[in-house]
């Protein structure tokens, strides 16, 4: 696919989560895709696989909120197989915090499917409001 492909299947995949709707990202996340979060906090990890993104990462801080967490994107850099993307969240958890992120999202798209995202984001906001994430999940997830 050409860098224009990738940054629109990436679009897609925000234009979704700010709708709080759809499911490109799941339709399009490879079988053997990684999801690295970056730092060196408790969530940092490389989830390795499907499974272990969708319900490992994504299932755990999804738990965390009462609607399907909002993030929207303000910013999209592609080139080649790499779409770079900056983005905010909108969100609020379950105990009534705010859960406003800063993103820099960087994306791999092989031949159409997401093979790999790497995620830096505010590492002492996710720890403050979302906590510590639980060792346990991390093992089951690879």
């Amino acid at each position: 696919m050409s860098a224009e492909a990738n940054k629109k299947l990436v679009q897609q995949v925000y234009t979704d989560s700010a709708n709080r709707s759809g499911t490109t990202f799941a339709d399009n996340l490879a079988d053997d895709a990684n999801w690295i979060v970056t730092g060196q906090y408790s969530w940092s990890h490389e989830f390795k696989g499907r499974d272990a993104i969708l319900n490992g990462l994504m299932g755990h801080f999804r738990s965390h909120f009462a609607v399907r967490p909002r993030t929207v994107a303000f910013n999209f850099i592609a080139e080649g197989d790499t779409v770079v993307v900056e983005a905010r969240g909108d969100n609020v958890t379950k105990q009534g915090l705010r859960y406003d992120n800063q993103y820099c999202m960087v994306w791999r798209i092989e031949n159409g499917r997401i093979k790999l995202i790497k995620e830096y984001c505010d590492s002492a906001l996710v720890e403050r409001v979302l906590g510590p994430f639980p060792q346990e999940r991390k093992l089951a997830a690879g």
